[in-house]
């Protein structure tokens, strides 16, 4: 619950959490090594996948696990600045970073669009602190199964995230976890489905690239 004597804490996790989130990891990585902009690369999103096209595997991974990396240091740094009420800097924290993700600041200073990535890295970073062990092995799981099956990455993340989303829901309906969570994880269960809305219509047109297709 936010008070009076705790609002100005929560609006320091907002902002700290956005501009965390905002870093745009992938478009500074391809620019570096290549100078060139990642918006004008491939599908012209700000994530690991792309990356993965413009540069290869290797630094595909890098930039999804740094992107992950600023799902989980956005909430711990939220828990630090709002230590009273950590359900709701964990929910708060984590939400905002995937925000500053999607729609980053600093992206909008270099190409005067507000734009980012989908948040899929992010969001799952947010998952690693908030969810037990065993809902990110099976989120892991569920991913590398369809993943090696169909080679489409939006498939993997979009079934990946249901049946985490469930999952953690379930746990919140037994009281395995803060019921402030459920607010976060229907949230970022539908800013997923959002971003994600062009693969899906591709996915049914069969119009979407496999992981591993020349862009």
């Amino acid at each position: 619950m936010v008070t009076q004597e705790n609002v100005l804490q929560v609006i320091l996790v907002a902002l700290v959490s956005y501009f965390l989130g905002s870093i745009p990891t992938a478009y500074l990585i391809v620019k570096a090594r290549r100078n060139v902009n990642i918006f004008e690369e491939g599908s012209g999103n700000m994530g690991g996948t792309n990356v993965m096209r413009a540069l290869g595997p290797v630094w595909g991974v890098f930039v999804a696990l740094v992107d992950m990396a600023k799902g989980i240091v956005a909430i711990l740094i939220a828990r630090a600045i709002l230590p009273s009420n950590e359900p709701l800097s964990t929910a708060l924290g984590g939400f905002v970073a995937i925000i500053g993700h999607n729609w980053s600041l600093f992206a909008w200073l270099v190409t005067g669009i507000l734009r980012g990535g989908k948040g899929g890295a992010t969001a799952f970073g947010t998952l690693i602190v908030i969810a037990p062990l065993q809902v990110i092995a099976g989120f892991l799981g569920v991913a590398g199964l369809i993943l090696l099956l169909t080679r489409y990455m939006s498939l993997a993340v979009l079934i990946a995230f249901s049946v985490a989303t469930v999952w953690v829901l379930m746990l919140i309906y037994q009281q395995l976890l803060p019921p402030e969570y459920g607010i976060y994880i229907g949230l970022m269960f539908a800013l997923i489905f959002v971003r994600f809305r062009g693969n899906i219509q591709r996915l049914l047109d069969g119009k979407e690239r496999r992981l591993g297709d020349r862009a």
